[in-house]
C-alpha cells in the first residue's frame, strides 16, 4: 500500500509519502518521488506511528452506571468510595469480561500501549494480565500494595507480577510509604509513579520526593509547580476529560511554554470511554474555552511520540524506512495533519495493514 499525503512523528508534521508492507515502512520519501510507478494501490492519508494511552484504571469499567454526583475522594479514593465498593462487589469474571471489553477497544482504536494502575494488590493484577492475553496491545501494569506500612513480602510478590508501581498521591501516602515503594521499584528497574495534585494543590517539594518516573493528573498546580516538574525531568500523564467532570483542568499551555513531557490519559474507565482520539479531541477545545489554546501538534505528539520516548523506545515513533514502528494511517486530509489528528481521528478513519489488523509480531 502506498499512501501519499503526510507523515506526523518524532521528527513532526511534513508531507510525505509512505509505502507499506505487510505493516512495515518499506519507504518514504518527498510526494512524487516514490519507486511504485503506479503498481501499487494508492490512498490519501496521514501515516502516525500508533498511539499509547498514559494513564487508565480500566478496573473500573466494571461499572456501567452513571456514578453518583460527588467530590473526587468520595468517588474515586479509598477505602471506602464509590469505585472501591463496586469493585469490591464485582466477581474476578466480571472484572476481566470489563478489562478485556475496554482493551478490546483500545485495539479497534489502533492504540498499541496501555498504562494502567490496578488497584486490589496482587490479586488486582491477575485480572488485568489474563484480560490482555487475547488482546493485541501492550498493557504496562501498575499495581499498589495493600498493606500499610509496606509488607516488603507483599510489595516483592507485587513487583513480580507487575510492572511497577502507581501510588494515589502524596497526600494520601506517607513519604516513609513512597521512598520504600520508590527503592524497591528502582532496585528491579520498575517504573514507580504517582498520582498529584488533582483534587487540591500538593506541593512539588512532596510529589517529587523521592522522585516519580511518572506523575498523573497536575490539574490544580500552579506555573511554579509545573516549573519544579520541567526541571525534575519528570514526565506527567493528564486526563482532560477526567479533570472536566470535577470542574478543573491541567494548564497544557503552560505545561507546553515549558517544554514538559507530557502524555496523555483517559483515567477511570467508569467516568468516560478509554478512547485516546476523543481525549486529544476534548483537550483541544477545552483549552480554547478556558483562553488558554494549546497547540495541536504538542496534544498530537502527547499521543503519538512523548509515551514511546517515557517506554525508552523511541524509534517506535518514527517513520523511516526499516523503522520499528507499525503506523496507522489515517485517511484523513493532509494538508494540516496535526490539527486533522487531533481534531478528526475516529477508528472509522483508520486503516490497517492485514497483518496489523491481525496483531502480528506483538
Amino acid at each position: 500500500m502506498l499512501v501519499e499525503g503526510a507523515i506526523f512523528d518524532a521528527d513532526g508534521p511534513r508531507a510525505a509519502y509512505v509505502r507499506l508492507d505487510r505493516g512495515r515502512v518499506v519507504e518514504t520519501g518527498a510526494l512524487g518521488t516514490d519507486s511504485t510507478h503506479g503498481r501499487v494501490p494508492k490512498v490519501r492519508g496521514i501515516v502516525v506511528p500508533p498511539p499509547l494511552n498514559a494513564h487508565t484504571h480500566l478496573g473500573d469499567a466494571v461499572s456501567t452506571r452513571e456514578p453518583p454526583g460527588s467530590t473526587v475522594d468520595e468517588l474515586v479514593a479509598a477505602p471506602g468510595s464509590y469505585k472501591y465498593r463496586v469493585l469490591a462487589g464485582a466477581s474476578p469474571t466480571a472484572k476481566v469480561r470489563a478489562i478485556r471489553s475496554a482493551l478490546r477497544r483500545l485495539a479497534r482504536e489502533g492504540v498499541a500501549g496501555v498504562v494502567d494502575f490496578r488497584e486490589e494488590g496482587l490479586a488486582g493484577i491477575a485480572p488485568l494480565r489474563r484480560a490482555a492475553s487475547d488482546v493485541p496491545i501492550e498493557v504496562v501494569a501498575l499495581g499498589r500494595p495493600l498493606v500499610r506500612p509496606i509488607d516488603r513480602g507483599e510489595l516483592a510478590r507485587l513487583l513480580r507480577a507487575a510492572d511497577g508501581i502507581g501510588l494515589s498521591s502524596a497526600r494520601e501516602e506517607s513519604r516513609e510509604t513512597r521512598r520504600e515503594v520508590a527503592r524497591a521499584c528502582a532496585a528491579l528497574g520498575r517504573t514507580y509513579a504517582l498520582h498529584a495534585s488533582e483534587a487540591v494543590r500538593e506541593l512539588p517539594e512532596t510529589y517529587l520526593d523521592p522522585r516519580p518516573d511518572l506523575l498523573v493528573h497536575l490539574a490544580r498546580a500552579t506555573p511554579d509547580d509545573l516549573r519544579a516538574v520541567r526541571d525534575a525531568r519528570v514526565p506527567v500523564a493528564v486526563c482532560p476529560r477526567a479533570n472536566a467532570l470535577f470542574g478543573r483542568q491541567p494548564d497544557l499551555r503552560t505545561m507546553e511554554r515549558l517544554g514538559m513531557r507530557v502524555l496523555l490519559g483517559s483515567d477511570n474507565a467508569m467516568l468516560q470511554s478509554p478512547s485516546v482520539w476523543r481525549e486529544l479531541e476534548f483537550a483541544y477545545a477545552s483549552s480554547r474555552l478556558r483562553g488558554n489554546p494549546v497547540s495541536a501538534e504538542f496534544l498530537a505528539r502527547a499521543a503519538l511520540v512523548t509515551p514511546w520516548a517515557w517506554l525508552g523506545r523511541p524509534g517506535e515513533a518514527r517513520i523511516v524506512e526499516g523503522g520499528r514502528a507499525r503506523p496507522l494511517i489515517l485517511r484523513l486530509p493532509p494538508d494540516d495533519p496535526s490539527y486533522q489528528i487531533v481534531t478528526r481521528t475516529t477508528e472509522h478513519v483508520i486503516v490497517r495493514s492485514p497483518a496489523r489488523a491481525r496483531g502480528r509480531d506483538r
